[in-house]
């Protein structure tokens, strides 16, 4: 298995309307040594295209809407670079710098290293009491249900060795913020090996957050109680 100083690394971030921010963020990955940086462009009405392709980004156009649909759409792709996939989010409240931690995780062999704002040494700069109450029960949940012992979940910050992907993308279906709560789910469901990283989350550096917390929060509510309904992963449930 390739060790951390190996591995190549491509940076997945869907985008919609964030011209006042994604310049700062692909220039700090450039900065720390992540270029092949992918844009999934959610039909942005601002210079978010114009921006990231003038940053050296590949930018492809979003078939649909949200950052799930967005996601997927990159892990179907076909000619999907990288030993090592990351999420991260276009608004600068993930610090690319925190990459290199993540992908480090995965030298003991998992599969997936995903970050908590909830470890010692990590917090959040951007959580109010309602949305703290609620990743707080929906994690219970997750945690009791698939005797798992995550410390976070409503955060989509993470690395994923190929195969991970790979293994992943045929059972996933959100279009939307669910998806992170999905994607952690279903790792649990396949067997993947998953670890956390202490993450710091700052404030959006600009603009209005797409994120409707009781809207998001039905749907990562649904999306639970889907996947206990449907019990474990067999392959004809692969689409």
């Amino acid at each position: 298995m390739k060790k951390v100083r190996d591995l190549s690394v491509t940076v997945i971030i869907p985008t919609r309307n964030e011209e006042q921010n994604i310049a700062k963020v692909i220039r700090e990955l450039n900065q720390i040594g992540f270029e092949n940086v992918l844009i999934v462009n959610g039909n942005s009405k601002d210079r978010t295209v114009e921006i990231a392709k003038k940053f050296g980004a590949n930018v492809i156009v979003q078939n649909g809407r949200g950052k799930g649909a967005a996601l997927r759409q990159a892990f179907n792709l076909a000619d999907l670079d990288g030993d090592v996939i990351v999420m991260m989010d276009a608004d600068g409240s993930m610090n690319p710098k925190e990459i290199p931690s993540l992908v480090k995780a995965l030298d003991s062999g998992e599969d997936l290293a995903k970050g908590s704002r909830f470890l010692p040494y990590g917090y959040s700069e951007d959580m109010n009491l309602i949305r703290r109450i609620g990743n707080r029960f929906f994690l219970s949940l997750v945690n009791w249900f698939w005797s798992a012992d995550y410390t976070d979940l409503c955060y989509g910050f993470g690395a994923f060795r190929k195969d991970a992907i790979e293994k992943l993308r045929p059972y996933l279906k959100s279009t939307n913020f669910e998806i992170e709560t999905e994607v952690f789910i279903k790792a649990k469901k396949l067997g993947l090996k998953v670890v956390e990283v202490p993450s710091i989350e700052f404030r959006r550096r600009h603009g209005k957050s797409n994120l409707c917390i009781f809207r998001d929060g039905f749907r990562i509510l649904k999306i639970i109680v889907e996947e206990l309904a449907n019990g474990p992963l067999t392959k004809k449930r692969r689409h």
